[in-house]
């Protein structure tokens, strides 16, 4: 793993992979477990995990000396034993599909990589079993960007089956970067649910002193045994404390910040339910209720010829040209403002729509709804047949479209169902202020 300089000092003290070390340089000191290279390999630098969990790469020059500090744990992952289940606790399935949540370093890179059974998860937080007893399953074990829709109707064959069997709630391991996405799917596949489906991930892995993951967890599995609503959420930090764990509807939630532990945010909707000091908290009166006697409906087909346009200054329209002519069923404009594009769409869109393409239009703003009888470029796009879409997400739009799709060739069956409020994705107020 390591050559030349590097190699030489590490023979000299006597240290392999895993082992604690002292790295003195230029007067400053590092303390960390050696991790071995695997992806940029030179003979330059050497690779340490600190303590707080951080790896950090030192370059290596004529004053560095390395020292031995301790054998230590070499770089493993032990599985752990579940503690008992109690007998009469509600019954919550744990479904993993991989992502951060599901996922522990990789010494290779020091990175992570998807690999902890759900299983693994609930061994990590015996708390769990005193909320609920778990049953856990593997669906698949993915970087959420690697998840497409066919992955999607997989998902919502695991949850229906889980369902089928009686389960108080079913918890959805996942990835964060697409989290969004799969959930707005659910939302529309997952038809008058009887039971909480919930989604949650991690904006850092397990091993780290800051993870969120436990108390992602158990507000999660307190929610899927407990709550009263029964619809698809997402389930992560409501402030980058670990005070609550805040729900927000599955077609109403974006991923808002790249790293940090509150980064989903409720868009134009309330958020459903907080948990708080062991509590579960209602933050609207408008949701579907807990009821074992609903009879899920599941319709889990979705088509995937269908693109996420986003418009902007210079937009060349070959590029919808060239949708058209590779045979998409479907196009989500993400339009400025109230909901426009350039003039020099309006062609290539009409000749889209002539030949049974569903074209849809969201915003490219987070917050509000589109209005395109306001301006003529508006009042253009509707006359050729541009969906609106309502104070829609741009992404779950284009889930949408999809799924629509995916249940009719209709092209006025298709509309119909976009127009249709099918999941709470659609709101008659676009909610701005947090609530």
């Amino acid at each position: 793993m390591y050559k030349g300089r590097v190699s030489e000092l590490l023979v000299a003290a006597e240290v392999e992979i895993g082992d604690t070390i002292k790295i003195s340089k230029n007067g400053h000191t590092y303390e960390g477990v050696l991790i071995p290279r695997s992806e940029i390999y030179d003979d330059k630098h050497i690779v340490i995990k600190m303590r707080s969990g951080y790896n950090i790469g030192i370059s290596v020059n004529e004053e560095t000396s390395i020292t031995k500090i301790g054998e230590g744990l070499k770089p493993t992952f032990s599985k752990l034993t579940s503690p008992e289940q109690k007998r009469g606790l509600p019954k919550v399935t744990v479904l993993s599909t991989g992502g951060t949540i599901a996922s522990r370093v990789d010494y290779r890179t020091g990175g992570v990589r998807p690999a902890l059974s759900a299983n693994e998860l609930y061994s990590i937080v015996p708390e769990l079993s005193e909320v609920a007893n778990i049953s856990t399953e593997v669906v698949f074990s993915l970087l959420s960007e690697d998840i497409t829709p066919n992955h999607w109707t997989k998902i919502a064959e695991y949850v229906t089956r889980r369902v089928e069997e009686g389960v108080n709630g079913v918890i959805i391991a996942h990835g964060t970067d697409t989290m969004g996405y799969t959930a707005a799917a659910l939302s529309f596949a997952l038809q008058n649910l009887p039971i909480p489906v919930i989604l949650v991930g991690s904006q850092r892995s397990s091993d780290r002193p800051s993870s969120d993951a436990p108390s992602n967890l158990v507000g999660a599995v307190s929610a899927a045994a407990h709550a009263p609503f029964a619809e698809v959420a997402v389930a992560m930090h409501e402030t980058v404390d670990d005070d609550g764990v805040i729900f927000h509807r599955g077609t109403k939630v974006r991923k808002c910040h790249t790293s940090r532990r509150d980064a989903f945010e409720s868009v134009n909707a309330n958020p459903i339910a907080l948990f708080k000091n062991g509590q579960i908290n209602m933050l609207t009166e408008h949701y579907q209720k807990r009821d074992k006697r609903s009879r899920l409906t599941t319709k889990a087909e979705f088509n995937e010829d269908v693109a996420l346009v986003k418009f902007h200054p210079g937009f060349r329209t070959e590029a919808l040209s060239w949708y058209i002519n590779k045979g998409f069923r479907g196009l989500v404009l993400q339009g400025t403002g109230l909901g426009h594009v350039g003039s020099d769409c309006i062609g290539p869109l009409k000749r889209a729509i002539d030949k049974g393409i569903i074209v849809g239009m969201t915003s490219q703003c987070i917050w509000g709804r589109i209005n395109m009888n306001v301006y003529r470029t508006g009042r253009e796009l509707l006359k050729i047949g541009v969906i609106p879409l309502g104070d829609m997400l741009s992404e779950t739009g284009l889930v949408k479209v999809m799924w629509a799709l995916g249940q009719t060739k209709d092209p006025t069956e298709v509309k119909t169902l976009l127009l249709k409020n099918v999941a709470n994705e659609f709101s008659d107020r676009s909610v701005f202020a947090k609530y």
